[in-house]
């Protein structure tokens, strides 16, 4: 194996080291243009430049409000619930602390009282009694004792004969009968508006004067004459009611709900 000479083999060297750095210097160029290249086309595949729509992303909340409770018809309540309130009233103003009210009471179906013949003193058409009670003013008339025969029948004379204007509210009515009978009052019962003790049907008799929550009227406090039991078990009753103040009307017979009596004055001679 023959050897070349070193300067020869010094100038073969030379020329590829001077050939090696061309071509890495042309890699070199070539790469950095390729990051370039790279770098450019980065910056159009962003959202501003790409011409493919972005995603959407929505904000809006994946929380579902409950919807409102709506029981079934095994568990919905009577719409007639009446709420009383328990507060106790103060001497100077009766009327500060109210009960709470409700309008939506409805009073019970009551069955209608049998015809029978009626005394000649109450043949006639009156529009402040329905005809179906009119026995029933019959019987408490004739059959109760003398106190309360006499209110019961001055009463009457008032409200269906002459048809009674006096000044004032319910009140003021009752005082007058009373006073025109002739005839004491003795209270048998005293609680309060608010927190009673209320009276049992049972203590309750004809010609009593009570003091009630009238739960057909927004729960308010009135007083009228108690005539008789048109239904003892649901608490229905006859009651001589007068409204008074400016309604310029004689007092009638109504049927009202009597589950809160707070008071009961009872005539006497």
């Amino acid at each position: 194996m023959s050897c070349l000479p070193i300067s020869l083999v010094s100038a073969s060297c030379s020329l590829f080291l001077l050939t090696f750095g061309v071509v890495s210097q042309a890699q070199a160029d070539s790469m950095s243009a390729l990051i370039a290249q790279k770098s450019v086309q980065s910056d159009y595949a962003s959202p501003s430049y790409s011409s493919v729509p972005s995603a959407k992303v929505s904000t809006r909340s994946t929380i579902q409000r409950v919807g409102r409770y709506r029981s079934s018809p095994v568990n919905v309540r009577p719409t007639t619930s009446t709420t009383y309130s328990t507060t106790t009233y103060s001497n100077n103003n009766p009327y500060a602390n109210p009960p709470a009210l409700t309008t939506s009471y409805r009073y019970p179906d009551v069955q209608s009282q049998a015809p029978r013949a009626l005394p000649a003193f109450l043949s006639g058409n009156y529009d402040n009694v329905d005809s179906e009670y009119l026995p029933l003013l019959s019987s408490a008339e004739m059959q109760s004792n003398t106190a309360a025969r006499e209110v019961v029948s001055t009463a009457r004379k008032m409200a269906l004969n002459e048809r009674a204007i006096v000044q004032g509210g319910c009140w003021d009515y009752l005082d007058a009968v009373f006073k025109r009978a002739g005839v004491t009052r003795d209270t048998v019962h005293k609680g309060t508006y608010g927190q009673g003790p209320y009276a049992n049907s049972s203590e309750i008799e004809v010609g009593d004067w009570l003091y009630y929550i009238n739960h057909g009227y927004n729960g308010v406090e009135h007083s009228g004459l108690f005539v008789g039991w048109v239904d003892e078990r649901a608490k229905q009753a006859l009651i001589l009611s007068y409204a008074g103040e400016n309604r310029r009307e004689p007092a009638r017979y109504r049927v009202y709900d009597l589950s809160n009596v707070y008071q009961i004055m009872r005539p006497s001679v």
